[in-house]
């Protein structure tokens, strides 16, 4: 059963939740004063609107009609009742997804690039520089770019662009210029080379490269798809869409689920929620899902580190590895960032979020589950939403309760069918990942 909204029935503005905060956000700090950064230390990188966004506490903020228009392509997205996915459970839980696999990107992400890319054009930028992990971002980018006559570049993790070539194929059908993380394009780049010439590379990795090239043009902007408050500002149009849907349905949930690497995805799905619920109103559990492999919400640190591996960004206030952390190669690229938003990390310390960490066994089986039930191929980042919902409604099962899950399908899994091939045939295993390992990579975490 799907639920659909009419185009003018989309949200014509942004939920910011920090407006609904009990307490205010911890700063950023300047990464060498250590002191709060200013709109001026942010503007090589940034548009001035996407400044002022990031650190606005009003509750709404209003989507550019340009922007709206836009998504017209593939939004509003259908809320869809797994009842097959139930039948094959034999569960008496009602599972819904919101499936965002119908963008021009093939996920979530293409929300707040097409938002990025028309205020950096706004701002007359002519280049637009980012990294990206499994890809999903990168094309989203590219894409957004390509509506506003943007150059694009990516850095894309070295691990991801050797097992998803389809991915840099979509960037570059689009017109963006992709280029493997670590690469001998900047001094980050080669660095990590000269260190290690075989590196897989990291998110970390590939944002410092991006932002290296970003300052050094004052045409160029960076535009990163995850972790600041802008981005995950962007992604609320799915949760309000959420919210109006379930009003079709005549239902609620009582747990909304998504995967976490940076936060884009899970703020996007449960803000919209969480903030009707800190106003008053109805309860709801909120659970980020993150690899096992890169398990910064149930393992990591709550403290100040650079987004960054080389240290260009800012210090941000957020549960993290240590930004020197490399995960190994899973196949959710997407998921492998060693930190978490600021604004993810700030609702689990004060407990009003949960978060879990899943192996990718139990994930991938998960999103062959769904695929034969539903019909539509998972990324490797969603199986881990998918993976959490069937152990929620066994849990409901066992617990001889009814309840109501609702977890973020972010997008489809077409170009990721090496993935797929391996787990198929048996080359996949999970990780495990020491604590000495962990406790020597937080320790540059500057602890809260």
């Amino acid at each position: 059963m799907k639920y659909y909204l009419s185009s003018d029935q989309a949200p014509k503005d942004y939920y910011n939740i920090a407006a609904d905060l009990s307490e205010p956000l911890l700063p950023p700090l300047h990464p060498q004063t250590k002191q709060p950064v200013g709109p001026t230390d942010l503007a090589p990188l940034f548009p001035m609107e996407l400044i002022k966004q990031e650190v606005s506490t009003e509750r709404y903020i209003q989507i550019p009609e340009e922007v709206r228009s836009l998504y017209q392509l593939y939004r509003p997205s259908p809320l869809v009742r797994a009842t097959r996915l139930e039948k094959a459970l034999k569960t008496k839980a009602r599972i819904y997804f919101k499936y965002e696999g119908s963008s021009p990107s093939g996920s979530h992400k293409t929300n707040t690039a097409l938002a990025q890319a028309f205020y950096n054009y706004q701002e007359g930028i002519k280049k637009i520089v980012t990294e990206t992990g499994a890809g999903q971002w990168g094309t989203a980018l590219s894409f957004a770019c390509a509506q506003f006559g943007l150059d694009c570049e990516v850095y894309m993790v070295r691990g991801s662009y050797d097992q998803k070539p389809y991915r840099k194929a979509i960037m570059e059908t689009f017109g963006a210029s992709v280029f493997p993380s670590p690469s001998t394009r900047t001094e980050v780049g080669r660095g990590q080379l000269k260190n290690d010439p075989g590196s897989l590379g990291s998110l970390g990795i590939a944002i410092s490269e991006a932002v290296e090239v970003a300052v050094q043009d004052q045409d160029t902007h960076y535009a990163l798809g995850s972790v600041l408050n802008h981005v995950l500002l962007h992604q609320t149009v799915i949760g309000q869409e959420a919210l109006k849907q379930f009003e079709l349905a005549n239902d609620y949930p009582d747990v909304v689920i998504a995967p976490l690497g940076g936060g884009s995805n899970f703020a996007g799905l449960s803000f919209p929620f969480i903030g009707e619920m800190l106003r008053g109103g109805k309860k709801v559990r909120a659970i980020a899902v993150e690899p096992a492999s890169c398990p910064k919400l149930t393992r990591g640190v709550f403290g100040y580190d650079f987004g960054d591996t080389a240290g260009f960004t800012p210090l941000l206030p957020m549960y993290s590895l240590g930004h020197d952390f490399m995960p190994p190669g899973l196949h959710a690229g997407g998921l492998r960032y060693h930190g978490a938003s600021a604004l993810c990390s700030h609702l689990l310390n004060k407990g009003q979020i949960q978060a879990v960490a899943l192996q990718q066994l139990e994930c991938f089986e998960a999103g062959l589950l769904f695929a034969k039930t539903e019909g539509v191929l998972p990324a490797p980042e969603a199986n881990h939403a998918i993976a959490q919902a069937i152990r929620e409604a066994k849990e409901a099962d066992q617990q001889g309760i009814e309840k109501v899950i609702l977890f973020n399908l972010c997008g489809h899994g077409h170009f990721d069918m090496s993935a797929y091939e391996d787990f198929i045939k048996g080359k996949l295993q999970d990780h495990s990942l020491d604590e000495e390992v962990l406790k020597k990579s937080a320790a540059a975490v500057q602890q809260l």
